[in-house]
């Protein structure tokens, strides 16, 4: 029920309870204005009728007090629903994507949401055609203008110029009067007829590549704030998604469109090589229905008899029908087919070459009987065209994925403290949590062997819900984890068996830091692993693997931490500890020791204790420490640690 406040109410209303019953009643009017999301101008109403009606001073207060209260919940629930609106627009993009047929379908979708969430008279999408060289209207919401929608833009002009070139949003409340953008007479015509005055453009970023610009534009003079950045932004990436997400759909439909061209080719033979061609047929549906090539090894060692071993590009086994074949004769077979360019038997064992154009793939090796018919060569060669097909989309995949990898990591280590949010956001699309711990490794590698290091570090990347790339000739990567000494351990040894040489052979000097606890830490933790191998190189400690700590004084020096009572008791912590249970002096002696040269007679002297006395203490010091205390860098670092400990006993020692 609507309850009114008028004059009659007010006037016929005692002097103690009208100003309270009045400001009750309008506090429900206020209520119901709320409820039906009446205009501004009606909460209004209820105090020129009060005023109208002879209220008193108290009563127009409460009033005003109620009126404001309510226009501000008001604005909060007009706030509320904006959000929900944007919300609900970037989860029905995110689906879109999710479900991702169209990409022209997609992109109209996320303009014309784009346009209507600014509320924007126009909403519209450039895209860069590398072949001419410039930039294209793709998509358009709200546009009348026929020329301003197949306008082409040179590079660098425009106020999406500006944007791609600093790869970052731009505003302008006043198109033709802003000095920044480069103005030029094809796109001032196209704005001019379009009528724009006020426009906000963002990048669509692949990477640190920018493929597009996406715009949000008003026919009258506007200030863009930080909200509608922000959105405008967050629309863009969705539409980068989109775009190189379709991109990697139509490399998908091309690989089956051959696949489906060579099982053409296969029931187009002769009734005697009928045989063939089911076989073909079984190989490529596994393929279709997302067999891998475990099930491409199985299927032609059920049709053929005998063991099925797919060699990869680098002649090393990526699936195998359950067989174990030697390694050379592996070797020798690829090779011989490589040279043979059909099914060729060597060694006890029939392979073909899975080739695509000119491009060798890999190998197909049987091993069965010294006779193997026409018919069964012909299958095997089919095979092969499969086994070709479908190393080439695993590898276009893994392609895909170890560089949109590689980019993030990149971008971490180049500009760790750009987008830390970005960061996480395209990190946990990769299966990667940025905010656990993480390590850095560091390896660098001989020049030959870095394409068969790269693959093998990424691979290891993906499976661990790491980031690998290659960054100033090193391969890094990041992997989960709070011990950097395990993780150097394992990519020495994913890297030996990736290289075919064991540790540390391989020729992989890997320096290892962390771990990290944000993204902002990446690049500190990547400077402290690379400088480990500089240290270990500059050592002469080719194909090693350490961290700063494992380091000993040199890791002191190069750990940005500085963990010098960490150094102290890696080095003498066994003489501190004896010398605080037994009372004995073992670390002054040890310092008089080698202040003497090595002397004992000085060192008795310097000690005042005899010299019976000195050769006990360094006898029990060799127990303690190792007989190797007194030689080399292990000398070194123990009088480092001792003068460290002398200079800081009363704080690094504790």
């Amino acid at each position: 029920m609507l309850i009114d406040v008028n004059a009659a109410e007010v006037a016929a209303t005692p002097a103690v309870t009208s100003g309270t019953s009045a400001v009750t009643s309008a506090a429900t009017v206020f209520l119901e204005l709320l409820d039906r999301e009446a205009p501004v101008i009606d909460f209004e109403r209820p105090l020129r009728e009060a005023l109208a009606g002879g209220a008193g001073g108290d009563v127009l207060a409460g009033l005003e007090t109620a009126k404001l209260l309510a226009l501000r919940v008001r604005g909060e629930l007009a706030e509320r629903r904006r959000r929900e609106a944007e919300l609900a627009a970037l989860f029905e993009t995110a689906s879109d994507l999710a479900a991702l047929h169209d990409v022209d379908s997609v992109l109209r979708a996320i303009v014309r949401r784009t346009r209507l969430l600014l509320g924007t008279d126009v909403a519209y999408l450039t895209l860069h055609d590398t072949v001419a060289g410039d930039t294209y209207m793709r998509v358009t919401s709200g546009s009348v203008s026929a020329y301003f929608q197949r306008v082409h833009l040179g590079m660098g002009e425009g106020l999406g110029g500006l944007v791609a070139e600093r790869a970052t949003p731009y505003a302008t409340a006043d198109y033709f009067a802003d000095e920044r953008i480069r103005h030029v007479p094809t796109i001032d015509r196209a704005v001019r007829e379009e009528g724009l005055i006020s426009i906000l453009g963002a990048p669509l970023l692949l990477g640190t590549a920018v493929i597009g610009v996406l715009f949000a534009a008003d026919r009258r003079n506007r200030q863009f704030g930080a909200r509608d950045v922000s959105l405008l932004c967050s629309m863009a990436a969705h539409a980068a998604i989109a775009i190189d997400a379709a991109k990697l759909l139509e490399q998908t439909r091309a690989a089956l469109t051959e696949l489906n061209a060579a099982n053409r080719l296969i029931k187009e033979h002769s009734a005697a090589v009928e045989r063939a061609a089911q076989a073909h047929q079984r190989f490529t549906e596994l393929v279709l229905s997302g067999g891998q090539g475990q099930d491409i090894a199985r299927a032609v060692a059920a049709v053929l008899g005998g063991d099925v071993v797919i060699l990869g590009e680098q002649d090393t086994p990526v699936a195998s029908s359950g067989a174990v074949l030697g390694d050379m004769a592996l070797g020798r077979a690829a090779a011989q087919a490589r040279s043979a360019g059909r099914a060729v038997r060597c060694d006890g064992h029939w392979a073909v070459s899975a080739t695509a154009g000119a491009e060798q793939l890999g190998t197909l090796v049987l091993r069965a009987g010294p006779d193997l018919p026409e018919e069964d060569r012909l299958i095997l060669e089919r095979a092969a065209t499969v086994t070709a097909l479908l190393l080439l989309v695993r590898r276009s995949v893994a392609q895909a994925e170890h560089r949109v990898r590689g980019e993030l990591l990149s971008d971490l280590l180049s500009a760790p403290h750009r987008d830390a949010e970005s960061f996480r956001a395209r990190a946990l699309r990769l299966g990667a949590d940025l905010d656990k711990p993480h390590v850095v490794i560091v390896a660098h590698t001989e020049a030959a062997l870095r394409s068969k290091v790269r693959p093998a570090a990424a691979h290891l990347a993906a499976t661990r819900h790491g980031l690998a790339a290659d960054h100033e000739r090193h391969a890094v990567l990041l992997l989960p984890g709070t011990d950097p000494e395990a993780a150097a351990r394992e990519v020495a040894t994913a890297l030996g068996l990736a290289s075919g040489r064991p540790a540390p052979a391989h020729g992989a000097t890997i320096g290892a830091a962390g771990p990290t606890a944000c993204p902002e830490d990446i690049a500190g933790a990547y400077s402290q692993a690379h400088r480990c191998v500089q240290a270990l190189l500059a050592l002469g400690r080719r194909g090693a693997a350490a961290t700063a700590t494992e380091l000993g004084f040199l890791g002191m020096l190069l750990s940005d931490r500085k963990d010098v009572p960490g150094f102290i008791r890696s080095a003498i912590g066994r003489l501190l500890d004896y010398d605080e249970r037994k009372g004995t002096e073992l670390v002054r002696t040890v310092d008089a020791y080698f202040r003497c040269g090595g002397n004992l007679s000085k060192t008795k002297d310097a000690l005042h204790v005899h010299v019976n006395t000195v050769t006990q203490r360094l006898e029990r010091v060799t127990v303690l420490l190792g007989d190797d205390w007194q030689l080399g860098e292990r000398a070194l670092e123990i009088r480092v640690a001792v003068h460290l400990h002398k200079l800081g006993a009363d704080g690094w020692a504790a």
